[in-house]
């Protein structure tokens, strides 16, 4: 099915939260690429916005993108439910709180220091370079050291 509107309306990019989007996909699909929002975010998302998944991301109206971004912001004051958000009992506040966009390395550098300075085994393993989740060490770590090759040094 074709695209038909006027080109006035049509945006072919939009910037939402220090975020690139593309307007030729559909609503869901072009939030998606927000970090920190899901496509079963987005999903919810449209259905508080009250806006249409399949339309367009490029079909917008300004009062439909800033009523997004205000839900993004504020996700529990519009009765998005707390297991849907990704940062719940937040370590220093104690709150649910969902983080988005340019929020999430800022964050994480910050638990990662903090993790350090507890001499937390998740905090010691970042510090080292090591995986952390426990996967296995000797292959398949995309770079580094070959099993089972050694350079013989000459004397």
């Amino acid at each position: 099915m074709a695209l038909v509107c006027e080109e006035d309306d049509f945006r072919f990019i939009l910037r939402i939260l220090n975020t690139t989007v593309g307007g030729k996909k559909h609503v869901p699909y072009a939030m998606s690429h927000i970090r920190g929002c899901g496509f079963r975010f987005t999903h919810l998302l449209c259905k508080k916005a009250e806006i249409n998944p399949k339309k367009r991301a490029g079909q917008l109206t300004d009062n439909e993108v800033d009523k997004i971004k205000t839900i993004i912001r504020n996700p529990r004051q519009f009765n998005i439910p707390d297991w849907f958000l990704n940062r719940r009992k937040d370590m220093r506040s104690g709150k649910h709180k969902h983080i988005v966009a340019h929020h999430i390395p800022t964050v994480f550098r910050e638990d990662c220091e903090k993790w350090k300075r507890t001499r937390r085994h998740k905090g010691l393993r970042h510090f080292w370079g090591l995986k952390v989740r426990g996967q296995k060490l000797k292959t398949n770590g995309h770079g580094g050291r070959t099993p089972g090759f050694h350079i013989k040094r000459g004397k």
